[in-house]
């Protein structure tokens, strides 16, 4: 039986059942810290859903299409990618905050977000139909591809109201409508390999995910009692709200294009071919990604405070956090890279034989992306973002130059090479430029030699 300690747990919510009692008697009576706990349990249980499902369904989608389509396919949909950023203009950092700051002033900051979003996906749509009609200007089946997946930025305005509820600590509402919505798209991308439907099919189910998504996120904003024909623009907001996003969307585009450029150029210069191989290598380095991202994120507040207690704690706590990431990653890259001929012949079948030596390479980038998640909790901490924002643009300027420079005369080997010395180049190599960089950059180096869990 409960003792009453325990029973002052919400015990409705359904992460807080599946913890042992010795931790439910931790937190009870502690109701803002169950409020955090739930709210993370949901993103959570989302991204695992998101990873699981979205790897599977990839992988089908992967074996029906072939190289050829699935290149095209990639090439497409890392177009649409590099300009998403724009569609949501950093608003999830800026509006949240103003949210928890004057939940009064609900309607105003909603409504405001709102049209900023549309005006910024119609811009991203825009950007993304120009770029493609420059670079491919016959090639009338990506123009369709980049067309139908650019149009879902546009619904992406309606995530305002996900800045609500997360401001709210009740996510789960968002969650509802997000995480259905990419069920259901996923589900109808089963239907479409089962009827044999043609590659722009898939591209429209992946409309359909953004559009119900939205549609989702309407009903459970009314059915909580909001209604969105509250909402108004106001224009001082709206001015503080570009002020305060531009160098956090300034960021978020860099890495998007860092993280995209070398599918656009590989297909750009060599082919759909190689892409559809290329696409799969990284589809597989990246599914584990949101792991290091977690780790950070929940070690966030402990290297925050220690900083308070003395500056020798926080680097101590930052380099057990570098140490165990490093070794995190190690652990995913050894057995990937022994594997990868074996991964990819079961996963995708032998029609994808030249995208395993890819991941073999391309596997290991995930290391300076761990660390460079973790270097992002000391650079905040720090609130050096501006170096953040030079990093990333210098790890950039090299991938496209080492893309130029290599893919003609390796091709998706030479994109892969491109990537992983950025990757490096970004994350370690440019902490030696910057003096305030330098003692992370040694305490990274020394997490990539002696990696540990502890």
């Amino acid at each position: 039986m409960l003792s009453d300690r325990e029973k002052d747990i919400d015990l409705n919510t359904p992460w807080l059942r599946l913890l042992p009692g010795f931790l439910r008697k931790k937190i009870a009576g502690r109701r803002q810290f169950q409020e955090v706990l739930n709210n993370t349990g949901w993103m959570m249980g989302d991204q695992i859903i998101r990873q699981v499902v979205g790897l599977l369904v990839g992988v089908w989608l992967a074996r029906y299409l072939g190289p050829q389509l699935y290149g095209e396919f990639s090439y497409a949909l890392a177009v649409v990618v590099m300009v998403t950023p724009m569609a949501m203009l950093a608003l999830d950092n800026v509006a949240l905050r103003r949210l928890v700051q004057d939940p009064s002033s609900r309607d105003d900051i909603l409504g405001t977000s709102f049209l900023l979003m549309t005006a910024g996906g119609v811009s991203a749509f825009g950007l993304a139909m120009v770029a493609v009609f420059l670079v491919r200007p016959d090639d009338r089946l990506v123009h369709w591809l980049v067309g139908i997946l650019a149009a879902g930025t546009i619904f992406q305005a309606f995530w305002a109201i996900e800045f609500w509820f997360s401001s709210r600590l009740q996510w789960q509402y968002a969650g509802y409508a997000k995480t259905s919505a990419f069920l259901v798209s996923s589900l109808l991308k089963i239907v479409l390999i089962l009827l044999h439907a043609p590659l722009v099919a898939f591209a429209w189910a992946g409309l359909a995910e953004l559009v119900v998504g939205a549609i989702g996120l309407l009903v459970v904003y009314r059915w909580q009692g909001y209604a969105m024909t509250h909402w108004r623009f106001d224009g001082a907001t709206a001015k503080k709200f570009l002020q305060d996003s531009w160098p956090i969307l300034s960021f978020s585009v860099l890495v998007m294009v860092h993280l995209r450029i070398d599918q656009v150029m590989l297909g750009n210069m060599v082919g759909s071919r190689e892409l559809g191989n290329y696409s799969v290598a990284v589809r597989i380095s990246e599914v584990w990604y949101f792991i290091p991202m977690v780790f950070c994120s929940s070690s966030f507040p402990a290297i925050l405070k220690s900083e308070e207690t003395s500056e020798e704690l926080f680097y101590a706590h930052l380099q057990r956090l570098y140490n165990l990431l490093a070794l995190l990653a190690y652990g995913v890259a050894v057995p990937v890279a022994i594997f990868s001929r074996e991964i990819i012949q079961v996963l995708f079948s032998a029609a994808y034989a030249d995208a395993a030596p890819l991941l073999t390479i391309l596997i290991w980038t995930g290391i300076f992306t761990s660390l460079g998640a973790a270097r992002n909790v000391f650079i905040v901490a720090k609130n050096w973002t501006r170096i953040n924002l030079v990093s990333i643009a210098l790890g950039c300027a090299l991938n496209i130059f080492l893309n130029v420079l290599l893919i003609p005369s390796y091709g998706a080997k030479g994109a892969v090479l491109a990537t992983f010395i950025s990757y490096w180049f970004a994350v370690h190599g440019t902490c030696f430029l910057f003096q305030p960089l330098r003692r992370t950059g040694w305490m990274m180096a020394k997490a990539l030699i002696f990696p540990k869990a502890w």
